[in-house]
């Protein structure tokens, strides 16, 4: 397995490193994918999977490391373990990447399982956003023609067609045993990926618009002034402070006087207190001496300050015109974690104890634009974005919406001094949210890189690493054009997510009729072949704690909210969240054990065959003593084989009708026969199995249908109340809000619902568990009143209290 890892992130970082090096992206997978195609088993994947994040992590990101040691003061080799340790945060995508593949593989062919791979790839890196925001795609760069087809499907989009590239030529090698002609259409579908990228890019630059208007001219000042705490430490707060800004003063003068700029850009957090709002009178006289500076000039200043207001500090970027003054702040969107901000549930006195060098800033609200007043009388609408905000395609999207018509980008990228590679990389990611609303970028560092980006994501002025220099760029600027990234905004990642939603539906759909069609009459006593699940002693014991834990999490909401917890009554994003956490998530995680150790059960040349993929386990039907039905249905009903010597077979089998599959054993040996011991859990499973489950019982009539017939009338009414009328809130708000509203109150009445039928549910296998201690031979007969009761006090229950509430209203 580590040789297909290994050999995967030397290419990587290979391809990482830029240059002629792109073409490596198309094949820089194809080892590690050869791995999992030898990879039988789900656990064998997910490993493969965490693997390949920490080579792929120390491979193109261990300059990261080393930048974490030294912002910490832990030194790079500490914080290259960090890094390590915390790869799967980092790199998630190659986790879910492996499961999904390795699960699309057991039910579909080979072009579904590239496509469900890919799909979970850039899903999970749009659902589960990254630390740095990195995607495959962004190695690409350095090819003016592949990366114009950003502005069709963002970098997610790339990433998708890069990955389907990889599939291609890892099918061809599979093949490579069948001939040439075998490996012909792999290869050729592998070539088509960059052949159509590449005449995508060639049409778009060959059919750009010519440029009309007067140019904007900016300077940006790279100071090369880093590691300040250094420099205080050295000269004296005072000292620095001066130094700076004398520096930018005069690089600023001449961009203005010499070079004839029409707006200056500063870095972030180069002015270093909050502007506009002094904490001390020599706070407010560096203001005013800003003042003067952009008056004398006369011209836009654009610089990376703080911002503050009650609910604390933040890293802004100030818009100061000649005459006027301060214009606005811009607030920086996207945080660092840990160094800019701590999340609310980690934050805390012991916390920041142990690690002083936290950040305590807020986060902006989104996308602003701001209009850059030339002395000329132009007003250009520029869009400003503050470091890791260029890493978010989503910003620029709704920046550009907004009437954006140049991005500014401040940013500080000292972390990167020792080694310019992510420096590179971050200038590269950057360009392509120039790519994807095709608007010019102006963009300024403290010590590299700086660069003016035109619309095809092309450095036409640019720094080196680590010089203090002025650079001077002239772009054209004109209002967005309507391309398919801002009609549909970052839209791959969302479209993958529900692309892989279908299939998981229309996978369970085929198990379902599969299992109506060994539950038709007639059939009951063929249960074989069958789905079932081969659990050894430790999968059994997760998932049972996992489901117990779930299904005991729904009764304690059910108590919480019949005891009055106000929380849950009045709040439905905590209900939400709740539910999501205490339930839905425990119980996807018992779903995907039971799905890793699913297996085809049949009857052949005399035992029992348990088939998953390629990989067989057979057990002699002469060998089963008896098969016992699980005492405790847990995590769902089954049976244990007991072997002639005495022995438990090490594995049971989870199965939907136990009874069943004893049966179809003993059937098929004769006798004697392995039969399912007379046992109070046999009554309990014979009990469970006589129910005959209606429409009314399908999980889409109880959990979906049901609470949308019941969220209507009361959101209806809710709407009458708050906004006078059943559309009151789209009127006042749009049909964003009022959906968004609509969803919450479905999502409220599908988790009362849920609570309501777990609370039946606990009650109706409450009484059979009753029956089958007192009265064994009538358990049967109570089972099937008690489902009917319950079936009538959910359907008719609930719809009835609702009434009552709404005429009591």
């Amino acid at each position: 397995m580590m040789s297909g890892v290994l050999a995967s992130a030397l290419v990587a970082s290979l391809y990482a490193r830029g240059g002629v090096a792109w073409v490596l992206g198309f094949v820089a997978l194809v080892p590690w994918l050869r791995t999992l195609d030898a990879t039988r088993t789900m656990a064998g994947a997910l490993l493969s999977g965490y693997a390949m994040s920490v080579a792929f992590t120390l491979a193109v990101f261990g300059w990261f490391g080393s930048a974490i040691g030294n912002y910490t003061q832990l030194g790079s080799a500490t914080g290259l373990v960090v890094l390590l340790v915390a790869a799967p945060l980092f790199q998630p995508q190659f986790i879910v990447f492996a499961f999904v593949r390795q699960w699309a593989a057991r039910w579909h062919g080979a072009a579904v399982c590239a496509l469900a791979g890919a799909a979970a790839w850039v899903a999970a890196e749009w659902c589960m956003p990254k630390m740095l925001g990195d995607t495959l795609a962004y190695g690409l760069y350095p090819s003016k023609l592949l990366r114009q087809a950003a502005d069709v499907g963002g970098a997610a989009g790339l990433t998708f067609a890069m990955l389907l590239a990889n599939e291609s030529v890892r099918a061809a090698l599979a093949h490579r045993g069948d001939g040439l002609r075998a490996m012909a259409r792999p290869l050729a579908l592998a070539a088509l990926v960059p052949a159509l990228l590449a005449g995508y890019g060639l049409a778009t630059l060959s059919s750009a618009p010519a440029a009309s208007g007067k140019p904007l001219r900016m300077g940006l000042v790279q100071s090369n002034i880093v590691d300040y705490e250094r420099l205080r430490r050295e000269k004296g707060a005072g000292a620095v402070v001066r130094e700076v800004l004398d520096t930018h003063y005069a690089m600023s003068h001449d961009a203005v006087e010499r070079q004839h700029a029409d707006a200056v850009l500063w870095s972030e957090t180069v002015y270093p207190t909050t502007f506009g709002h002094p904490k001390s009178e020599a706070g407010a006289e560096l203001d005013r001496e800003i003042l003067g500076i952009v008056n004398a000039a006369n011209v836009p200043f654009v610089f990376g300050t703080y911002d503050r207001d009650d609910a604390g500090e933040y890293n802004a970027a100030a818009f100061v015109v000649p005459g006027s003054g301060l214009l606005g702040f811009y607030r920086k969107t996207r945080l660092f974690p840990l160094t800019e901000y701590v999340p609310a549930w980690l934050d805390g006195p012991v916390f920041r104890r142990w690690f002083p060098w936290t950040g305590s800033w807020q986060p902006g609200t989104g996308a602003r634009v701001f209009p850059l007043r030339l002395r000329d009388g132009r007003e250009i609408p520029v869009l400003p974005l503050i470091c890791l905000d260029d890493m978010d395609a989503a910003l620029a999207i709704d920046g550009a919406r907004l009437g954006g018509q140049a991005i500014l980008t401040l940013s500080n990228d000292s972390w990167f001094s020792d080694d310019p590679l992510g420096a590179e990389l971050h200038q590269a990611a950057a360009a392509f949210r120039s790519i994807e609303t095709r608007l010019p970028q102006f963009r300024v560092t403290s010590n590299g890189y700086s660069g003016v980006i035109d619309a095809t994501g092309t450095v036409i002025a640019a720094t080196r690493m680590g010089e203090r220099t002025l650079v001077i760029g002239d772009v054209p600027v004109r209002e967005a054009p309507r391309t398919l990234m801002l009609m549909w905004g970052d839209w791959v990642g969302k479209a993958s997510a529900v692309f892989l939603l279908l299939l998981a539906l229309t996978t369970l759909l085929r198990c379902w009729h599969e299992r109506v069609a060994q539950e038709a009459p007639g059939l009951a006593a063929q249960a074989l072949p069958a789905s079932v699940a081969i659990l050894p002693a430790a999968a059994r014991i997760t998932t049972a704690v996992l489901r117990v834990f779930s299904r005991g999490s729904l009764l304690w909401m059910v108590a919480a909210v019949l005891l009055g917890d106000g929380v849950l009554q009045a709040n439905p994003l905590a209900q939400i969240r709740m539910f999501a956490a205490l339930f839905l998530a425990p119980e996807a995680a018992a779903w995907f054990v039971l799905l890793a150790f699913s297996a085809r059960a049949s009857i052949d040349g005399g035992a029992l065959v348990l088939a998953r993929g390629s990989r067989r386990l057979e057990l002699p039907i002469g060998d089963i003593a008896s098969a016992d039905a699980w005492r405790l249905p847990i995590p769902g009903p089954g049976v244990s084989l007991r072997l002639n010597d005495g022995r438990r077979w090490r594995y049971g089998l989870a199965h939907h009708d136990p009874l069943a599959l004893a049966q179809a054993l003993a059937d098929a040996v004769g006798a004697p026969s392995p039969q399912a011991r007379p046992s109070r859990a046999s009554a309990y499973a014979q009990a469970r199995e006589a129910v005959h489950r209606g429409l009314l019982d399908r999980p889409l009539a109880k959990f979906i249908v049901l609470p949308l017939m019941l969220t209507i009338p009361a959101f209806r009414l809710h709407q009458h109340i708050a906004y006078g009328g059943s559309f009151g809130e789209y009127q006042a708000f749009g049909l964003s809000a009022y959906l968004t509203t609509f969803a919450l109150w479905w999502a409220g009445w599908v988790i009362g619902v849920v609570l309501c039928a777990a609370a039946l549910r606990a009650a109706i296998e409450a009484g059979t568990m009753a029956a089958v201690m007192l009265r064994p031979a009538q358990v049967i007969g109570m089972r099937r009143w008690l489902e009917r009761l319950g079936t009538v006090a959910l359907y008719l229950g609930l719809p009835s209290w609702l009434l009552m509430r709404i005429v009591a209203s």
